[in-house]
């Protein structure tokens, strides 16, 4: 045989080599993409693996999504609505969420499925039962689908503190999706609100482009990370776009995170997921943190 001949070492498989190249867009419109693919603030350029989210799946539980907008490029598409008779967003803040997840110019994860799950009526308010019936679908779509180990789910919402909503969260996670939350905008800490207060899920806090925490962001302990948040520009609803801050901005750049990584690397559970995140973020450049953790997200 040939691997008993002596010039032959060993023999292996003949593997598959694909690229991974690192594309750089250049003055990106959101700040916010440059911010966490450099560890140095004010720079004119987001550098990103071109997988970038390839084959990931991100369940965006909000207003509802404007799919039709070019920049999603066909790759959004309408889930499940808990409000009777509304599919489309007539509000804008879901299309602007969707659009910082993965949108072709805005986004995170530039070729990531993204999924409109509506749970708030179009004046932007809803209710924990709509929240938690979106999150549940949103679950059992994933499973049906087979793609749990290439899921993540962003909140970009808050309300009063609600151990159904908590406790639908952690589930989510528990059965294996990473779930991004938005700290909320009370200036106050995060473990008075939900969903911002389940443990488990990715709670994300807001910082501005000269790197301060937020003065809206809330804060505390149970935030794991920092992300961009404030005068971030995205889709909107009809085709525009517009620029809006808050926590709710910050928390799909590190959902946008999780479904890049998910691309790019071998499955890891939410809570490596969101740990991974924290050990690659980049380490005290947030000025008046306070007693929350000081670690900006970064896409390593």
């Amino acid at each position: 045989a040939l691997a008993s001949l002596p010039q032959v070492a060993y023999i292996e498989p003949n593997y598959k080599v694909t690229t991974s190249a690192i594309v750089r867009q250049q003055n990106p419109p959101n700040w916010g993409l440059a911010r966490i693919s450099k560890r140095k603030p004010n720079v004119n350029n987001y550098a990103y693996d071109e997988r970038a989210g390839a084959g990931s799946y991100a369940y965006i539980i909000d207003t509802g999504i404007y799919t039709a907008h070019p920049d999603f490029q066909g790759r959004a598409t309408f889930g499940y609505s808990a409000i009777a008779n509304q599919t489309g967003d007539g509000n804008g803040h879901g299309t602007h969420v969707a659009g910082i997840v993965g949108s072709a110019t805005y986004g995170v994860a530039k070729k990531a499925q993204l999924i409109a799950v509506k749970v708030l009526e179009d004046d932007g308010t809803g209710f924990t039962d709509g929240v938690i019936q979106g999150l549940q679908w949103a679950v059992s779509n994933a499973q049906a689908q087979g793609r749990v180990k290439k899921s993540v789910i962003n909140l970009s919402l808050a309300g009063p503190k609600s151990r159904a909503l908590k406790d639908a969260t952690n589930a989510a996670v528990a059965a294996g999706v990473f779930v991004a939350v938005a700290a909320g905008n009370a200036n106050a800490l995060v473990k008075g609100f939900s969903p911002a207060n389940a443990k488990d899920a990715c709670t994300v806090a807001a910082t501005d482009i000269n790197d301060n925490r937020a003065d809206y962001s809330n804060f505390g302990k149970l935030v794991d990370i920092f992300a961009p948040g404030t005068g971030i520009v995205s889709t909107w609803k009809d085709g525009k776009t517009a620029t809006l801050s808050g926590t709710s901005m910050a928390s799909p750049h590190v959902a946008g995170l999780g479904a890049y990584m998910l691309s790019i690397a071998a499955y890891r559970t939410p809570e490596e997921m969101c740990k991974y995140l924290k050990s690659i973020a980049t380490k005290g450049a947030v000025k008046n943190a306070g007693i929350t953790k000081n670690k900006l997200a970064y896409n390593g």
